[in-house]
């Protein structure tokens, strides 16, 4: 096991298009990392740069206390599981399994060991005679997971490794993968763009973005104090609702922090809907219902925002659109009807204040 450093990692292609923006940060010894952030934000480049499979431009990668920047692949002590399977289809998943053993010289009776072990670990023992396109998706993922495992690397690193399966099978190898990760020890760096696989998978969280990193901290720290609004908007489904402020119109119901503020956060299910005022310092929205979802348990309501309610003021930048559409999220069946006006209300302490360029998040 080990634990992984980079120290100011910077890459630049040919023609000056730099992917990677000085990224700093540590994976503890048996920790699971993912790296969140949508398609192009540099989080797979940044894998490959711990894997060796990308050079970087500068900075330094450490992995278990050894700077590894000149340090090829194969001598790096790393698993990797990707996104296609890479599995050889000429060969047995036994095969597939035992072929990186062979190449190192590895004792038959050890590899024998490792691959038997790593199949019943994975409950793919009755397929090692079976060749790759006898298998499922799921089952083929598995079969790259045990190429990895056998390895006993000091880090796996996974490249959107269900990013191929269908929703059922996303979740129960999701499960699969965090409780392989926790039996085995072994540090793991996830990359995904799914914001949901991200939350349930990680100890801590690295979310991306245009080749930065927009913050770091656990799961529920990210979720409940975003630093951003970029984060703010990406981790959280639906959507964190982010609306521009007149810090004139507000200046009274928030104090002097709104002087700073450009952006109020409100999460859609922390507001309610309700016809009375909420505690002092809370918000008060006036909407008209345009939408309804229901999604089992919960439903979620779009509204417009009407004139009205504590946030006459909202006002837009120029060249965007007005940032009118609030999303609600209640429990049950029970909906507003569309077309209809509704209050909603939220408490003071669910509140999120941001600065004017989203940059930075502001004590409410």
């Amino acid at each position: 096991m080990a634990n992984v450093v980079l120290r100011n990692v910077r890459k630049t292609y040919p023609g000056g298009f730099e992917a990677i923006k000085g990224v700093d940060f540590e994976v503890g010894d048996g920790q699971f990392c993912v790296l969140v952030g949508p398609s192009g934000c540099g989080k797979s480049t940044l894998l490959r740069m711990v894997a060796g499979l990308e050079t970087i431009t500068s900075g330094e990668i450490d992995i278990g206390g050894r700077v590894v920047n000149d340090v090829e692949p194969a001598d790096r002590d790393i698993a990797m599981v990707f996104q296609n399977y890479a599995l050889y289809p000429h060969m047995s998943v036994y095969n597939n399994m035992a072929y990186g053993l062979r190449n190192r010289g590895m004792a038959k009776p050890e590899i024998e060991a490792r691959v038997q072990e790593a199949a019943r670990i994975l409950e793919i023992g009755a397929m090692l005679d079976r060749k790759p396109r006898q298998l499922s998706g799921g089952q083929r993922q598995r079969v790259a997971m045990g190429r990895a495992i056998v390895r006993q690397p000091k880090v796996f690193l996974f490249d959107e490794p269900l990013s191929n399966l269908d929703a059922k099978l996303r979740v129960a190898m999701r499960v699969e993968i965090r409780k392989l990760q926790r039996r085995l020890s072994t540090t793991a760096i996830y990359v995904t763009h799914d914001q949901l696989e991200a939350m349930t998978l990680a100890d801590i969280l690295v979310v991306m973005n245009a080749g930065q990193v927009e913050q770091i901290g656990s799961p529920l720290d990210v979720y409940a104090k975003p630093a951003t609004t970029f984060v703010a908007s990406f981790i959280g489904a639906p959507p964190m609702n982010l609306i521009p402020l007149d810090a004139e119109g507000v200046r009274a119901r928030f104090g002097g922090a709104v002087t700073e503020a450009g952006v109020l956060g409100v999460r859609p299910e922390d507001l309610a809907i309700s016809s009375e005022p909420p505690a002092p310092g809370g918000l008060t929205l006036d909407l008209a219902v345009e939408a309804i979802e229901r999604v089992g348990p919960e439903t979620f309501v779009y509204g417009t925002r009407s004139p009205g309610g504590d946030l006459a003021a909202i006002s837009s930048k120029p060249g965007e659109l007005p940032p009118d559409e609030i999303i609600i999220r209640i429990p049950g069946q029970e909906a507003p009807a569309i077309g209809e006006r509704i209050s909603v209300v939220a408490l003071r302490h669910n509140l999120h204040l941001f600065s004017a360029d989203g940059r930075r998040r502001i004590a409410v």
